[in-house]
Formats: structure tokens, C-alpha cells, sequence
């Protein structure tokens, strides 16, 4: 089965939503997991309110470290960095950049156009895949 891991530097927002729907879409077609460099201790409390609000729970989700059993034979997708030191993309090869904002501080509001940015690039994720 193809591996998906989304990666970026808490795995406390975007990876985890990123996870959360192609778990959603994928349908068991495809295996998902998310990870950062320095995770945070849990996941962003608006996140969590954002992505409840369409019917995803993600508040039981810890942030996971990135490790090179993840890396090895997935697709890696990097959600994008505000910490240029920590960024996945200087680890990993062969890596999709998708560069979206970080969740981290914004207003729910901010957090909304993020969800649907990353429900809109998942589903294009999947299409391509299953292609």
C-alpha cells in the first residue's frame, strides 16, 4: 500500500489536518501519518475547533517526531515552514511542497481558508496518486 506522510515543524495544524482528510478521502487506498521536526505537546486548540466544525476529530492526535522509518517509501509532503532551521524539506528528497501558512497565532477565521486550502490539495493529492 502507498505511504503518505505530511510533514512540517510542530505537526500540531497543517499536518495534522492534511492527515485527517486523505484519511477521510482515501478511502484505505492509501496509507497517511504526519509528523514534524520539533513537534509541539499537542495539537493546536484551534485547529482542532476548525476542522471539528465539519466533522473531524482531531483533538486526540499527538504530535509525532519525524523519523526515518516515516520517510522511507512515502510520498512526503511538505505542508511548509516558519522555522527555516527545522524545516522538513531540508531533510528529505524528492518532496512535495504545498506552502502553506502556519495555523500557529491566527484567528479562526485564518485557520478556515487554511482547512480548506489543505481539503482542496489533498483531494488533488489523491487524484494524482490514484492516477
Amino acid at each position: 500500500m502507498k505511504k503518505v506522510l505530511f510533514v512540517c515543524v510542530e505537526n500540531a495544524g497543517r499536518s495534522k489536518m492534511a492527515e485527517a482528510f486523505f484519511k477521510r478521502y482515501a478511502q484505505n487506498k492509501f496509507e497517511a501519518t504526519s509528523a514534524g521536526t520539533n513537534p509541539s505537546q499537542k495539537t493546536n486548540p484551534a485547529v482542532v475547533k476548525a476542522m471539528s466544525e465539519i466533522g473531524i476529530d482531531i483533538d486526540h492526535q499527538t504530535p509525532q517526531r519525524l523519523s526515518d522509518e516515516m520517510l522511507s517509501d512515502s510520498v512526503v509532503v511538505n505542508m511548509g515552514c516558519m522555522d527555516q532551521e527545522s524545516c522538513p524539506a531540508l531533510f528529505v528528497r524528492d518532496i512535495i511542497n504545498w506552502n502553506i501558512p502556519d495555523p500557529k497565532g491566527k484567528s479562526i477565521d485564518e485557520i478556515r481558508i487554511i482547512r480548506d486550502t489543505i481539503d482542496l490539495k489533498v483531494k488533488e493529492l489523491i487524484k494524482k496518486l490514484e492516477d
